[in-house]
């Protein structure tokens, strides 16, 4: 991390407070920003990015036209990808210094609870247990969250072709999924963050505070919910 941002962000280089996570996962539903923040983070801190390829899942564009339909070979494409990109971290450990994701593999099965019927889900299941074993952990997830409406609307904004065929319905079980599921998580320190009112893509201010947040390295559960800064 360079001193001209430190010193920006009001940090001294040799302070015994500041700790820089060495692998950052950022999650949170469609349209709230994760991999944009996970680009930033990953620039900020100097660190490799390991992010989602959604455009490389053939299944995803059919899934979101007729989601019953193909509903498995989705969420089963989207499971090998992400474990795949794990183990490349594994076995690289010892020649990175830090890595920001845009994905927390232990998420994968809320998608698959919600989209499979009872014995797709059981299959899934199956072979999720046997290539979970041993992969890296985070030590710190950030959790994006914000309003299922605000999540439409950047999601419409953005205007990916593949996302055309996603609705309001589905957006708001997913939302509700994820508070869920980051309401019990304990797994590793987490940060929940309420995007709503602030701006992390453009600007600076309210992500450099964000990033100071980050820095204070404080374990366990901690909720980050801002005004934006004009």
């Amino acid at each position: 991390m360079e001193a001209a941002l430190l010193n920006t962000l009001g940090l001294e280089t040799n302070s015994a407070n500041l700790k820089i996570p060495t692998y950052i996962a950022v999650e949170g539903p469609i349209g709230v920003g994760k991999t944009t923040l996970a680009k930033r983070l990953a620039e900020t801190f100097s660190c490799e990015t390991i992010l989602e390829d959604a455009e490389d899942n053939p299944f995803l564009e059919r899934f979101y036209k007729n989601r019953r339909a193909n509903a498995l070979p989705t969420q089963l494409s989207f499971l090998f990808q992400r474990i795949q990109k794990l183990q490349a971290i594994k076995q690289g450990e010892l020649f990175h210094q830090g890595r920001v994701s845009d994905f927390l593999i232990e998420k994968d099965p809320l998608f698959a609870r919600i989209t499979l019927d009872d014995d797709e889900y059981r299959l899934y299941q199956t072979l999720y247990d046997k290539v979970i074993e041993e992969l890296p952990q985070p030590d710190l997830v950030v959790c994006l969250q914000a309003p299922t409406n605000t999540l439409f609307d950047r999601v419409q904004l953005r205007g990916n072709s593949i996302e055309r065929g996603i609705d309001l319905t589905y957006l708001q079980t997913l939302n509700d999924a994820y508070t869920q599921f980051f309401y019990h998580y304990e797994d590793t320190p987490l940060l929940i963050v309420n995007t709503s009112e602030i701006n992390l893509a453009q600007g600076n201010s309210d992500y450099y505070n964000l990033v100071k947040y980050i820095l204070r390295g404080q374990p366990g559960r901690h909720y980050y919910n801002p005004h934006p800064i004009q």
